[in-house]
């Protein structure tokens, strides 16, 4: 490991990755290489997660493609120094931000979209001139290995490089000296990784997670509200970090709501959906033994049905559950949706706000008075209004975690910004004014605050 890092330190510190020619180039590397290697890559998903071709591509390489033909049209201007107006007591001087890598950088990366959320980041790291370590998940061994296979026919090690492994590589690599750590996961994974980043003092971004609610108003459309809350909770299983954790819902709406949604996982999974191949599977047998106990909570109104062998859990939804059962004491990071009532939405957001803030928050109305309401009050990365999971789907919008949820945001021109650092210079002329020397006895303060 530390080899590893020497070897691109050295690199990073010859100037090699700091023209834009060169960052233009590796972007353009890694967007025809994923285009080469594309079967591969979803054969890889295929196998550690069952995830369907068409699922596979919508939701990992297409945006990983959306990044990367972001940061291509854009990084220019993103990357272009920029002047800042100076003050008078300045004078005659200009003010200057340059933009340059933080350098080398360790990108730890979760099993659940183990394309996405490795390769994401990298763009943004390599947008920004950075060297990169890339460390996937041994919970994805297939879609690790096809990473490395990717990124080391695309890259030389001493620029960008893959190490694969489990927690004791995990644990080597954050005893190096890195300049930057992007790292995706869970909540008490990043605080183990934030207190390693301290050790070095080194800069970190944290991706990390909770319980997601959403919020059905009293006007929402149902029969909307049903199909993209099924689909953003069902999408690979709901192994997603801003999946649709629980629905809170009018109490008279919940029977209207809760049947609607049945109808929506026969839709999209058939009257047996462990029978179809759609339905991914969960990561391992450890989490589905888990998420097997959290189907104890309340009773299930749809679903229920697993497969071990299989490793897959039906689209569940429960009901009569309350916020001391089990399934509402963690991130549930499975097809399983606990739905809760409320009687008063103010008294509702007032609960919410004491709670740990989010990664994400759906809410759906037709109202902008219960938007602004709703948005106004609560604390929480990101989400939508009648959506779910799609505004981490643009490039266009920084995303991120607040609190408990994470620190630092990613994509898009904020991506750039994460692996860059902002290098302020001012630039003074001949002109020496003598106002700033002593003595300061005889000099007036009103003069002082007029150039300030």
């Amino acid at each position: 490991m530390q080899q590893t890092v020497a070897a691109q330190r050295r690199y990073f510190e010859s100037g090699a990755t700091r023209p834009l020619t060169f960052r233009l180039e590796m972007l353009t590397r890694l967007e025809l290489g994923l285009a080469r290697w594309e079967e591969e890559l979803l054969a890889a998903l295929k196998a550690d997660l069952n995830k369907d071709p068409y699922e596979g591509y919508m939701c990992e390489l297409a945006l990983t493609l959306g990044e990367v033909r972001m940061a291509r049209k854009h990084l220019r201007a993103w990357a272009r120094p920029a002047r800042r107006s100076t003050p008078l007591a300045h004078f005659p001087s200009k003010s200057t931000v340059y933009r340059e890598p933080y350098g080398v950088a360790l990108i730890m990366a979760p099993w659940n979209y183990p394309l996405f959320l490795t390769l994401a980041p990298l763009v943004s790291a390599i947008a920004a001139g950075c060297c990169a370590v890339v460390k996937p998940s041994a919970y994805a061994p297939a879609s690790s290995r096809a990473l490395a296979g990717l990124l080391g026919r695309l890259y030389p090690p001493e620029y960008i490089t893959v190490i694969e492994g489990g927690r004791g590589e995990n644990a080597a690599l954050l005893e190096q000296r890195f300049d930057y750590i992007f790292f995706t996961g869970s909540p008490a994974v990043g605080r183990a990784v934030m207190a390693a980043a301290a050790e070095h003092l080194t800069p970190v971004t944290l991706e990390l997670g909770g319980k997601s609610p959403v919020i059905v108003a009293a006007d929402a459309d149902v029969e909307l509200a049903a199909a993209r809350i099924v689909w953003g909770k069902c999408v690979n299983a709901g192994q997603t970090c801003v999946a649709p954790d629980h629905v809170w819902v009018p109490e008279g709406m919940r029977e209207k709501l809760v049947e609607a949604m049945g109808r929506q996982i026969r839709r999209f999974y058939g009257p047996d959906p462990l029978a179809g191949e759609d339905l991914p599977r969960i990561v391992n047998r450890k989490h589905f033994d888990r998420l097997c106990r959290l189907l104890e909570s309340g009773r299930t109104a749809h679903g229920g049905q697993t497969d071990r062998e299989r490793l897959r859990i039906a689209p569940t939804v429960l009901v009569d559950v309350t916020e001391e059962d089990a399934v509402m004491g963690e991130e549930i990071f499975g097809p399983i949706l606990p739905v809760l009532t409320y009687s008063d939405l103010d008294a509702l957001v007032g609960r919410l706000q004491g709670k740990p803030r989010p990664l994400a928050l759906y809410l759906f109305t037709r109202s902008r008075a219960v938007e602004r309401q709703v948005l106004g009050r609560l604390c929480f990365g990101g989400g939508c209004v009648n959506d779910t999971v799609v505004h981490l789907a643009t490039p266009r919008m920084p995303f991120g975690g607040v609190g408990n949820s994470g620190m630092g945001r990613c994509h898009g021109k904020a991506g750039f910004d994460t692996f860059t650092h902002e290098k302020s210079i001012l630039k003074k002329g001949r002109l020496d004014l003598p106002v700033r020397y002593p003595p300061y006895g005889a000099k007036r303060i009103s003069t002082l605050k007029k150039l300030m």
